[in-house]
């Protein structure tokens, strides 16, 4: 692996991360968030240079690992952007599905926000060395744990926070909002520092 990691986006590279982070989560998150270009659109709009691990080669990302802190979120904006995006209507009936997705908080651990890794880097250690650089955050910032949620039928992923530490607490289905996010349960994961 030749790429270096640093704590913090290159503003320049908010497009780059914008793609990756629609590429890893556009399969979820695309009936709400799309067509694409609006996606894209959003992400470039809210994403918090300052709440991410990224990998670099030059000026190419090759991945990244956003974050949540009592700050914001990597990835995350607020009703006023969904409205700048979709408009009046598209913003509001987005922003309800969005806020009933993700209403629970963890005050205790520091939660992950994302993990992306460009195609053609995936299965070189890049996820393990972004992962290994939230787990050097978390520790620095004082967190006992870190913890993420994934998609239940990513068995991949899943893989991966198992072999990096990670034990499985608890899935969740989401029921109605099913048919809009593509998926059917998350599972939230914990390591303890």
């Amino acid at each position: 692996m030749s790429a270096h990691l640093q704590l913090g986006l290159p503003p320049g590279l908010r497009p780059q991360a914008a793609a990756l982070y629609w590429q890893a989560f556009g399969g979820k998150l695309g009936r709400v968030m799309g067509p694409e270009a609006k996606a894209l659109a959003y992400l470039t709009r809210v994403i918090r240079d300052d709440h991410a691990i990224v990998a670099l080669e030059g000026d190419r990302l090759l991945g990244l690992a956003g974050f949540r802190t009592p700050q914001g979120s990597f990835a995350v904006g607020d009703q006023a952007d969904l409205v700048a995006v979709h408009g009046a209507w598209g913003g509001a009936w987005r922003g309800a599905l969005l806020r009933r997705l993700s209403s629970e908080v963890d005050n205790r651990n520091f939660l992950l926000d994302g993990l992306c890794v460009a195609e053609g880097h995936r299965g070189q250690g890049l996820g393990r060395a972004l992962m290994g650089a939230i787990a050097a955050e978390a520790r620095l910032r004082g967190y006992p744990g870190i913890r993420l949620d994934v998609v239940r039928e990513n068995t991949r992923a899943r893989a991966l926070y198992a072999r990096l530490g990670y034990a499985e607490t608890k899935t969740q289905g989401i029921g109605l909002l099913r048919p809009f996010f593509g998926f059917a349960a998350a599972v939230t994961m914990v390591r303890d520092l």
